[in-house]
């Protein structure tokens, strides 16, 4: 497997149930916020995922966040929420995701990075030797920049949807189908 392939890929986080978690040993999940959990314009979690969080916490699971934003946005984020965050992370460099891993305590084999960026999220998931799952960015940006990286990223999904025909993904709905 590539250190950019993700173990698993998902249409939305909302796709993804505590029990396919702890089918595969997770009890804990270090995940991006910004186009993973909501878009940019979301200051804070919608209801919807706040039901999301509860499902996990009832099963056990713990979360971490982890974001390449600054500390303000990362607050404000969590500020009614409480859970372990980190900002500035540098994904994907793996330091603070090393750093988030050990203050969940469920150890590597039980953790698993959630990100919307093979780039940044399951670079620093798969370098730090964690479970990594993929989904697709809820509102893409399309700068330069964030046209550069979904080009980069796309013979990757294009890879693993081939190599897994079983991820009920709308590729043609994906931000890497568009460029």
């Amino acid at each position: 497997m590539s250190i950019f392939t993700p173990n698993a890929f998902f249409q939305s986080i909302y796709d993804i149930t505590p029990e396919f978690l702890l089918d595969n040993g997770i009890k804990a999940i270090v995940s991006d916020i910004d186009n993973t959990l909501v878009t940019y314009d979301d200051p804070e979690p919608t209801e919807k995922l706040l039901g999301w969080f509860k499902t996990l916490e009832d099963a056990g699971i713990t979360l971490a966040f982890i974001s390449n934003n600054k500390g303000g946005r990362v607050e404000l984020f969590n500020r009614s929420l409480g859970y372990v965050s980190f900002s500035n992370a540098h994904k994907p460099c793996k330091k603070t995701m090393l750093r988030a891993i050990e203050t969940l305590g469920a150890g590597k084999e039980h953790t698993a990075a959630l990100g919307d960026q093979i780039l940044t999220d399951v670079l620093a998931g798969n370098r730090s030797g964690i479970f990594t799952i993929l989904v697709p960015p809820i509102k893409d940006k399309t700068n330069l920049f964030f046209k550069t990286k979904r080009l980069l990223e796309r013979k990757t999904v294009k890879k693993y949807l081939k190599d897994h025909p079983e991820a009920k993904i709308d590729y043609e709905h994906t931000v890497w189908a568009k460029w």
